[in-house]
């Protein structure tokens, strides 16, 4: 396992996120995940950005929705319905798992 990964994994232990540890983890700019959060592409515990707090689940929708529109130059809206299927296709994969049929 390599330093990053045990880093995420460290990460993931948490309950919650402040918005700037979730920048740190995710490599995100600060007003990148504001305006995704107030656009309602990313979910968020809180009504003012000093109260938000995010799961590890919101951290790994961040950085696939930054990735997707690095990658592809896609529009923020876009990039959250792609992030949604996939989301959907781990959930699939996970229950495939537990039923022993992956």
């Amino acid at each position: 396992m390599t330093g990053k990964e045990i880093r995420e994994a460290e990460i993931l232990q948490e309950a919650c996120l402040t918005l700037e540890q979730l920048c740190a983890a995710a490599a995100l700019e600060r007003d990148w995940l504001i305006r995704h959060v107030e656009e309602g592409l990313i979910p968020v515990a809180g009504t003012v950005v000093a109260e938000w707090r995010f799961t590890t689940v919101h951290l790994r929708r961040a950085k696939r929705m930054h990735e997707i529109e690095r990658t592809y130059d896609a529009e923020p809206e876009l990039a959250g319905l792609v992030a949604d299927m996939l989301e959907e296709l781990d959930d699939l994969r996970a229950l495939l798992r537990r039923h022993g049929l992956a």
